[in-house]
């Protein structure tokens, strides 16, 4: 068992030439391989941000990432004051993807390091809808098209406003 006395500057684990996709993405600024382009974002202020995924599962299309808009790489380094934010989104997320697509649960992931299956050195939550009998823990993701990000996102992006708005 390792020890529990790390410190907070223990828990960086990203390159030192990382370039990330999510502060690209709200910025504006294209990196060299773009997974996610502006019309993904499905709501954003100047805290949290949601983003239709570009990585989809299958049986499980609408996977939607919260994000907030400052870099914070990890749960280990996120500061409690943005928690609410999060979480609140989150909730706003949950309650459109129910609502829009009629799924019979959701899965809230959020992952940290590598060997947490951490991708994008970027703290994010992945809501993903869920169906009985959808095989979720054994399928794998794959990148989907622009178009249908785009048409996910704007099946996703006015219910989201409105839920935000009266919560």
């Amino acid at each position: 068992m390792r020890s529990s006395s790390n410190h907070l500057s223990n828990f960086s684990h990203s390159p030192a030439t990382y370039k990330c996709p999510f502060c690209s993405l709200f910025e504006s600024i294209h990196n060299d391989q773009p997974h996610n382009l502006y019309p993904d974002i499905v709501f954003h202020n100047n805290v949290v941000a949601a983003v239709i995924s570009a990585h989809q599962y299958s049986n499980n299309l609408g996977n939607t990432l919260v994000i907030p808009i400052t870099h914070i790489e990890n749960i280990y380094t996120l500061p409690l004051e943005l928690a609410t934010d999060i979480v609140k989104l989150t909730k706003a997320v949950v309650l459109s993807i129910k609502q829009i697509w009629d799924c019979d649960g959701i899965s809230i992931r959020q992952n940290n390091e590598s060997a947490g299956g951490q991708d994008v050195w970027h703290y994010h939550v992945h809501v993903t809808p869920r169906y009985e009998n959808d095989d979720f823990l054994s399928s794998n993701r794959e990148l989907v098209s622009e178009q249908q990000r785009a048409e996910m996102a704007y099946e996703l992006r006015f219910t989201l406003e409105e839920i935000w708005r009266n919560t």
